[in-house]
């Protein structure tokens, strides 16, 4: 692994955290693609882990800076070499990005803040405590943000197409049904997936992007917004067959939830599944709001020449 990312002097140096994760690998390759200078925070544990360690080795032009979210002084070290920072850790972890905004305002360079969010907007999801404080740790977050005046960008992608979709939004499956199908609420409320390249590709397009500057960037491309009748439709197209379909009403899926013994003994994510179905899909906490009225802006809208999976093509791959 190179010493440093190689100089380019037009675009911002960024440094991802969480970058052995999913999304967080596909924002380092997505960052090195658009030749910004990039760094990866990693714990020094990370080098004895062969899986994270041949990740890292795949990000060749990157530089790894060895540091954690709880060692302040590390953590300044490393933001006083880049002016953005990403963050994708977990949903355990959200949390843990406390210290991380003490250690920007500290280090006072930092000219872009992307915290780990990737998901439904969660000051406008509003399901109680069934989610068991899923949302309000990253609204706890955001707080912080604000109230420390920390220039940022908030990425709502809501799910990601490897989530849900694999099976036609039918939890505890793995692959698509072919008999009979549970459709949840009437199946008219539209939910929205995006691929985790997708989703890498339009956050790094926004670090020096001035119309994104402490905005909310949403994804909501064309292709990828459809509701579960239309999900069961396009599915049925695909493999020439009608579904039998079962309704589950709003109170029958609050029932089950609530009777859950994961949902009740286990945390995140548990019996999530059903929570974020219910979210999207029968409240429609995805799609109840217009982007603009809301003070954000629709990521393909600000850069309609990324190319991105459409759910239609995802699910060419199932049959």
């Amino acid at each position: 692994m190179a010493d440093s990312p190689k100089p380019n002097n037009t675009k911002s140096s960024i440094l991802i955290i969480g970058v052995t994760g999913r999304l967080g690998f596909e924002l380092a390759k997505a960052s090195l693609e658009a030749s910004h200078p990039t760094f990866c925070l990693v714990r020094s544990s990370t080098f004895s882990d062969a899986a994270k360690s041949r990740k890292l080795q795949i990000l060749t032009d990157s530089g790894a800076i060895v540091g954690s979210l709880h060692d302040e002084g590390s953590l300044v070290e490393a933001l006083k070499q880049v002016k953005v920072v990403i963050c994708a850790v977990n949903s355990r972890q959200i949390l843990d990005q406390k210290p991380l905004v003490s250690a920007i305002k500290k280090a006072g360079c930092i000219q872009r803040f992307i915290p780990s969010e990737f998901g439904l907007d969660p000051d406008k999801t509003h399901i109680s405590e069934m989610d068991q404080g899923f949302y309000s740790r990253k609204s706890e977050i955001r707080r912080l943000v604000d109230a420390d005046g920390i220039p940022h960008t908030y990425v709502s992608c809501n799910f990601f197409m490897s989530y849900l979709i694999p099976s036609l939004v039918q939890p505890g499956l793995k692959s698509p049904p072919r008999d009979k199908v549970t459709i949840f609420g009437d199946g008219n409320v539209k939910g929205i997936f995006i691929k985790e390249r997708d989703v890498a590709a339009f956050t790094i397009s926004t670090v020096d992007d001035p119309h994104t500057l402490n905005k909310v960037l949403y994804l909501r491309p064309p292709g990828n917004v459809y509701s579960m009748n239309e999900l069961v439709e396009i599915w049925e197209q695909k493999i020439g067959k009608k579904l039998e379909k079962i309704y589950v009403s709003e109170e029958e899926l609050l029932t089950r939830i609530k009777e859950s013994v994961v949902f009740l003994e286990t945390p995140y994510p548990g019996n999530m599944e059903m929570v974020f179905i219910y979210a999207a899909f029968v409240k429609g906490f995805q799609t109840c709001f217009e982007v603009e009225a809301a003070g954000g802006v629709e990521g393909s809208v600000l850069y309609p020449e990324l190319r991105y999976t459409t759910i239609t093509t995802y699910l060419d791959t199932l049959l």
